[in-house]
């Protein structure tokens, strides 16, 4: 599998901050348009999204919008 040329740390960063977080910033960051405006308008899915979205970076699970696994911290 390809490894994205994104940065876990500015990802986590992004999901991370509150106000950030549950706008979606990190899905916009990830190259994920359309989840993000999806997180912008319902505030990162009641905050549930936000969550799993911290989760799966942190375990190095997330993928950029190419589907390439964001692993460069």
């Amino acid at each position: 599998m390809a490894v994205s040329d994104k940065s876990r740390t500015v990802d986590i960063i992004l999901a991370c901050l509150a106000f950030v977080g549950v706008c979606g910033i990190n899905r916009f960051y990830e190259g994920k348009i359309g989840t993000g405006i999806l997180w912008l308008l319902t505030a990162g899915c009641c905050g549930i999204g936000s969550i799993i979205d911290i989760v799966l970076i942190a375990v190095g699970k997330a993928t950029d919008s190419n589907g390439n696994t964001i692993e460069n911290w």
